[in-house]
């Protein structure tokens, strides 16, 4: 008897049947892949035998790479001069609104003395900040640090806040039975309670670093990533322009995979 009558009905497997379980096997995992690939593609067509002088606003994925490998250097060199305004005000903001976030969340009286304060200070937009900051700090680059600080610090601080608040009762009533002192409390139990609000803080934090510092460089800045865009489009160079946006974009890609990175290897046991 032949293997095909042996088999029940409904059971039989065709090469039609087969062939969309492939395909979404190879798609698991690239799709990011496919909408990057997706994006250039429509980005050639766009520009697809496209006059440069007839519409320069819409340079080609070929012109914008070709701008992007001659202006590295000076691209470098911008990043470099970014990262010393983004990073000490983002590890300020860190190094303030952790501990407070903690003290805040975990302290009914600071709580009720606080947060009606940060409700009215955290929707406001540090962009907001940036005219006075330049006219009352004496140098750009503390204005600069100062708004990239405040950009970062309120994710942090609320994403603390209700990650200690919100510390599981039966945590609380073990570090009593231990009678834990106030800080060991805090590093021992409510800090590792907190840490998954904490990451999710500190990434819209660095987004957020990351938009003031270009605004703020865009302000009164000689050098940086901002800077480096705003004056080729000062000049209408476009294709370097674009360069610099896709640079800055790959560096803010960059530092958000490492603190995803950073938070995966620390949340191990977090899922």
């Amino acid at each position: 008897m032949s293997q095909r009558s042996l088999s029940l009905p409904g059971t039989q497997l065709k090469d039609t049947d087969q062939a969309p379980g492939i395909a979404r096997r190879l798609l698991v995992g690239r799709e990011s892949l496919i909408v990057w690939l997706a994006i250039l593609l429509g980005w050639y067509l766009l520009t697809f035998q496209n006059d440069a002088s007839r519409n320069p606003l819409l340079p080609s994925p070929w012109v914008v790479g070709s701008a992007l490998l001659q202006s590295l250097p000076e691209l470098l060199s911008s990043a470099f001069a970014s990262s010393k305004i983004l990073i000490p005000g983002y590890l300020l903001a860190v190094a303030l609104a952790i501990p407070f976030g903690l003290l805040v969340g975990t302290r009914i009286p600071l709580q009720r003395a606080f947060i009606p304060f940060a409700r009215v200070a955290a929707p406001v937009p540090p962009t907001v900040y940036i005219p006075y900051a330049i006219a009352v700090l004496p140098t750009f680059h503390l204005s600069a640090v100062f708004i990239v600080f405040i950009g970062a610090f309120w994710p942090i601080f609320h994403n603390t806040a209700l990650g200690a608040a919100s510390t599981p009762q039966r945590w609380k009533d073990s570090a009593k039975i231990m009678q834990l002192g106030r800080l060991e409390y805090l590093l021992r139990i409510v800090l590792p309670a907190s840490l998954p609000q904490i990451f999710s803080g500190l990434g819209v934090g660095l987004v957020f670093a990351f938009i003031l510092l270009t605004i703020a460089e865009l302000f009164g800045a000689v050098e940086g990533l901002g800077r480096f865009v705003q004056i080729h489009a000062d000049y209408a160079n476009y294709p370097q322009m674009l360069a610099g946006i896709l640079f800055t974009g790959a560096i803010a890609a960059s530092c958000m995979s490492g603190l995803e990175a950073l938070r995966r290897r620390v949340l191990f046991w977090y899922r």
